[in-house]
């Protein structure tokens, strides 16, 4: 039987109802097919409640969704809250067909996630591109500064909304302020894909998440730094620039129509968690992962990204005055039983969040100092991501490319062509070409040097790139 270890079921709706269920387990004459049977295939169904008469009743006449999520909307001081059980992918792509149409402009920062990208596909719009602040020290970013967003929106009159993500992959901070400001003059709302910051505003050590900051809208994933099941995100928003009535019908066009109850009450149960607890729980983590830092700054040549721009519970690491690969590093960790979220030969990035101890930390600490010793060679330039390189062509709207007719060619005769396809380096997902950009030089040589560096080239029709797919 499922149990309450920390007693917030009396916070938590969905948490109630589906623990409830588990209480009391019925003899459904409903989907999920497995029916709660545990001997078919195994314990690899166990937990899975519905919410369509699992958690609710069929007609959702108990109302547990919508009580969950307005308890959500009120923690995070927004008037708006959706939860969804398709990620920050889901959510990124219901806010594009809400916040503008058809062959609309949007300012988008370069350092979003594919799932906007084709976000933009479904709501037919026309990116302009903004690109982020590098740090020449590191190679990474340091967030889209609110003048270029501002230049765009100047150049580009009618645009409808701003997209930025924020904070980055590797943990960089923007100024989410200043964006909002410039985003606010022009009359136009500022959505933030927020996936990495679920825990922001919830400690004095964290940042201010993005709608205290003044962003609109902000997605984030709750599976990302809570104690929330994969593919658990939520959409809130402030409903003053953005029209509630679109964006919840923008949720409800790309959802499925049978979500997984567990996700939505593990979304209920971390909520409830974060504003009982969170407090307490995310000091303890940032204080063991100020001591992981500091013990981490003990090796010759190693960066350790921090200061006050850089998410507490984020460490990333440059390799680069090691002269160690990080793949190898890699291969050391996952020897020890300590995957990390990310690693190539240059920058590894290890996620931290409420549910680790010190002891967790030591063990990390520990490994990563043994691993870089055995593998230390000569220094390396600092070269940074090859996202963040690469100044993008856009030669003709997204989803005009997408569904355009499209031929396969080499490498060596796709330069000048249009890409039918997206191509992102992976972790983190920032495409380096999308469908109706230009391939450039830049371009490709930025890929081949992410594939060299040992990074997976995700999403190309050929993940060996001998071959690209462009529009004809």
């Amino acid at each position: 039987m499922a149990t309450d270890p920390r007693g917030l079921r009396g916070d938590a709706p969905l948490l109630d109802a589906w623990l409830r269920f588990t209480e009391h387990p019925p003899t459904p004459f409903t989907i999920p097919g497995h029916k709660q049977r545990s001997d078919l295939v195994g314990d690899v169904v166990a937990g899975d409640v519905p919410l369509y008469a699992g958690l609710d009743t069929m007609k959702l006449s108990a109302g547990v969704l919508t009580d969950a999520e307005a308890r959500a909307a009120r923690l995070w001081g927004a008037d708006f809250c959706r939860f969804s059980t398709g990620g920050a992918t889901h959510a990124n792509q219901a806010v594009a067909l809400a916040l503008a149409g058809d062959g609309d402009r949007v300012v988008v920062s370069r350092t979003l996630h594919r799932s906007l990208l084709l976000g933009l596909v479904l709501a037919g719009l026309t990116p302009v591109w903004v690109r982020p602040d590098v740090d020449p020290a590191t190679g990474l970013p340091l967030g889209v500064a609110p003048a270029t967003v501002r230049r765009a929106l100047s150049a580009n009159p009618g645009v409808r909304a701003v997209f930025v993500g924020d904070p980055s992959y590797v943990g960089t901070v923007g100024d989410i302020a200043g964006l909002a400001d410039a985003a606010h003059d022009f009359g136009v709302p500022l959505v933030v894909d927020a996936a990495w910051a679920a825990h922001f505003g919830f400690h004095p050590a964290l940042p201010r998440h993005p709608l205290q900051l003044g962003a609109d809208v902000m997605v984030t994933s709750a599976h990302k730094t809570l104690p929330a099941w994969s593919q658990a995100a939520l959409v809130l928003a402030r409903t003053d620039r953005v029209d509630p009535a679109r964006l919840d019908a923008g949720v409800e066009a790309t959802a499925t129509t049978s979500p997984a109850g567990a996700v939505l009450a593990s979304i209920d149960a971390a909520r409830a968690l974060l504003d009982r607890d969170g407090h307490a729980l995310l000091g303890d983590a940032i204080t063991a992962t100020r001591e992981a830092r500091d013990r981490l700054r003990g090796i010759d040549g190693l960066t350790v990204l921090d200061g006050t721009a850089v998410d507490p519970l984020k460490l990333t690491l440059l390799l680069f005055g090691t002269g160690a690969d990080g793949n190898r590093v890699e291969q050391d960790l996952l020897a020890a039983g300590l995957p990390v979220e990310s690693a190539d030969r240059d920058v590894l990035v290890a996620v931290v969040s409420l549910a680790d101890t010190p002891d967790s930390l030591t063990r990390l600490t520990t490994a990563l100092t043994d691993s870089i010793r055995r593998h230390r060679g000569t220094p390396r330039p600092v070269i940074g991501p090859a996202a963040y390189r690469v100044e993008p062509v856009v030669a003709m709207p997204p989803r005009q490319a997408f569904f355009a007719t499209a031929e396969t060619v080499p490498i060596d005769r796709a330069v000048g062509r249009v890409c039918a396809e997206l191509i992102a380096p992976y972790p983190p997902g920032i495409p380096v070409l999308a469908p109706g950009e230009q391939i450039t030089a830049d371009a490709l040589a930025a890929l081949n040097h992410a594939r060299l560096a040992g990074v997976r080239i995700a999403y190309a029709a050929d993940p060996s790139l001998n071959t690209l797919r462009v529009t004809t």
